[in-house]
């Protein structure tokens, strides 16, 4: 299953929705998002614990109903 993170879930306005195989990478690719669409600088421990916490799982029945 996939890891998903919505930017909205962590109090943006933006439509941004983060796909990862692992925990790991979704973290990274979303510090890097936020640093580069919403300008945010050094990515505190607080603020990864925030984004580690906004990550779903995304099931396959999920993506079918689409």
């Amino acid at each position: 299953m996939k890891k998903v993170i919505h930017c909205r879930d962590l109090g943006f306005d933006c439509d941004g929705i983060i796909r990862a195989q692992t925990e790991v990478e979704a973290i990274q690719m979303a510090t890097d998002h936020a640093q580069k669409m919403h300008g945010m600088g050094e990515i505190t421990p607080q603020i990864a614990a925030q984004v580690k916490s906004a990550i779903h799982e995304e099931h396959t029945s999920a993506l079918l109903m689409r």
